[in-house]
This record gives C-alpha cells, structure tokens and sequence, in this order.
C-alpha cells in the first residue's frame, strides 16, 4: 500500500516508508489512567507523506532516514490531517 492511498477508517494496514522528521516526545495520560512517551513523525514514501504517532519503545526505535515497515495499523483523522496509527495489534519495524 501507498500512502496517497491511505484514508481515515482504514484499518490492517501495510506500509513500507521513510521516517523524515519525528518530534520531541511529549509525556500524555492515556485512556488506562498511566503515563505514556508519544512523538509525532512523518513517514513517506514515493507517493506522499502522512504523521504517524510512535509510542514509548517506538521512539527509541526509529530515526530520520529509517525506512520502516508498518503492519496492520490503522489510520485515523486528527485535526483534519490522515494519521497513520501502529496502535496496539500492529507492528512496526525498522529495515535494515
């Protein structure tokens, strides 16, 4: 899949990019009641580009020109903008 592709709703997505940029991570409550790490990054690839949350382990794992895999994630829409989700039934890894 590509990420001119993507649209909010979809859901068990495959997704081969480049990380471009992440932000500096911020601490937010979750849902659950803990505390949490959460960064915002751009991953793209020959057809566009989309944020992406990265979470806690996430974080450490990737940085600017990783390309990464993404399996079975989802996107939403935040603020208007496609959001390309791993949340916590996908997987993210970074290619060697």
């Amino acid at each position: 899949m590509k990420v001119a592709e993507l649209k909010p709703g979809m859901k068990g997505v495959n997704l081969v990019g480049k990380i471009q940029e992440i932000s500096a991570p911020r601490q937010v409550m979750t849902r659950f009641g803990g505390m949490s790490r959460v960064a915002d990054a751009i991953l793209s690839d020959e057809s566009g580009a989309v944020r992406i949350s990265l979470w806690n382990e996430q974080i450490d794992q990737v940085r600017p020109g990783d390309s990464i895999k993404v399996e079975n994630g989802y996107v939403t829409s935040f603020k208007g903008e496609t959001q390309l989700n791993v949340g916590r039934y996908g997987k993210l890894s970074v290619l060697k």
